[in-house]
C-alpha cells in the first residue's frame, strides 16, 4: 500500500513507468534540479523549453548532466511557455511543469482556446498531496489554488477530480470528508449543507466509488481521538484519505500549516481538468516539493 512519497517513487520504479515531461520556461535551479532527479529515478523523460545556455550555466553549475534532457532552445519566456504547451496539446508530453515563468502566462497558455489544454466547458482545479508524520498515509485535499468559492456543482466536479487522483494511487474506494467548521448539520453554514448533500450523493454511487460523509470538522476528519470524544459514528471520520474543503481560504491554510509548522512534511500539487495534468509549482517551491509533485502526476497519467 502507498502511504509516503518513497512508496510512490518504489511503485513507478518497480512498474517501469516512463512518461514524458515538459517544463515550461525550465532555466531555474529548482526544477531543473527536480526533472533530473525524476529522469534519475527512471519515472520520466524531461524536456526542457527555454535559453538554452541559461539551462547550460544552471547545470554547470548545480553538476548535473545536461545531455539527460531533451532542450528546446526558445530564448523567449512567452514564446517558451506557448510552445511548451503546443508539446502537450499535441500528444508529445505527457506532464507539463510550469518552470520560471510567472503563474499567468502558465494558466493563459494552458487556457488558450486553440492550443491549450481545458476541454470546452471544463472546469480547471487542483489537487494537493501531503505526506504528514503525524498521519498514517497521504492525504489529497481540493482546492487551494484555482476555484475561489465553488458552487455545488463545482464542489462535485472537484470530489470527482479529487477521488481520480486517490483512485491512481492504488485506493479503490477512498474515504472523502466534506469539510466544514462543525460536524453537526447547521443549516446556517452551505458548507454543512452542501457537505451533507454531497455525503448522500456519496451514499447512492453518485460519485463513483468511495465512501463519503460530511459535514465533517477537521479534527474529525483525521483524528480517531476527537471522533471517539465527540462518539461520531462514521467509515470516514479518523481515517480520511481525501479532504473536500469548502473555498480555497481553507485549503491554502491548511497546506500553509502543513509546510511551515509541521517538521517533515511533504507535499505535492497540480493542476486537473485538463487533457494532461499540470504542475502549477510556485517558483519558491523546492526541489523536493517539485519533485513530488512530478511524481504525483505521473501516477495520474498511468492510472
Amino acid at each position: 500500500m502507498i502511504k509516503t512519497f518513497a512508496d510512490v517513487f518504489a511503485d513507478l520504479q518497480a512498474k517501469n513507468v516512463n512518461k514524458r515531461l515538459v517544463v515550461a520556461w525550465g532555466v531555474d535551479s529548482h526544477s531543473i534540479e527536480a526533472a533530473y532527479r525524476a529522469v534519475e529515478k527512471g519515472f520520466v523523460s524531461a524536456t526542457l523549453v527555454g535559453d538554452k545556455a541559461m539551462i547550460a550555466a544552471v547545470c554547470a553549475e548545480c553538476g548535473l548532466d545536461m545531455a539527460r534532457f531533451e532542450i528546446i532552445d526558445v530564448p523567449n519566456e512567452m514564446k517558451a511557455v506557448a510552445q511548451a504547451v503546443q508539446l502537450v496539446h499535441d500528444g508529445q508530453g505527457d506532464v507539463l511543469m510550469k518552470g520560471l515563468c510567472s503563474t499567468d502566462k502558465f494558466l493563459r497558455a494552458i487556457l488558450n482556446k486553440e492550443t491549450g489544454l481545458l476541454p470546452p466547458k471544463g472546469l480547471l482545479s487542483h489537487v494537493s498531496v501531503v505526506e504528514n508524520p503525524q498521519y498514517p498515509k497521504l492525504i489529497f485535499f481540493s482546492d487551494m489554488a484555482v476555484v475561489p468559492q465553488p458552487d455545488f456543482r463545482q464542489k462535485v466536479k472537484i470530489a470527482g477530480f479529487l477521488l481520480g487522483v486517490a483512485r491512481s494511487f492504488g485506493i479503490a474506494k477512498p474515504k472523502i470528508a466534506f469539510v466544514a467548521a462543525s460536524e453537526q448539520m447547521l443549516d446556517t453554514m452551505p458548507a454543512c449543507t452542501e457537505g451533507a448533500m454531497l455525503a448522500k450523493m456519496a451514499d447512492r454511487g453518485q460519485l463513483g466509488a468511495c465512501l463519503g460523509d460530511g459535514p465533517l470538522a477537521l479534527d474529525v476528519c483525521i483524528d480517531p481521538e476527537s471522533v471517539t470524544i465527540k462518539k461520531l459514528k462514521s467509515e470516514v471520520a479518523g481515517d480520511a484519505d481525501c479532504l473536500l474543503f469548502p473555498n480555497i481560504e481553507s485549503a491554502n491554510v491548511f497546506w500553509k500549516t502543513n509546510s511551515k509548522l509541521c517538521p517533515g512534511v511533504r507535499q505535492a500539487g497540480m493542476l486537473v481538468g485538463t487533457t494532461a495534468p499540470c504542475i502549477l509549482a510556485s517558483r519558491a517551491d523546492s526541489v523536493d516539493t517539485k519533485l513530488n509533485s512530478i511524481a504525483e502526476a505521473v501516477m495520474f497519467v498511468n492510472r
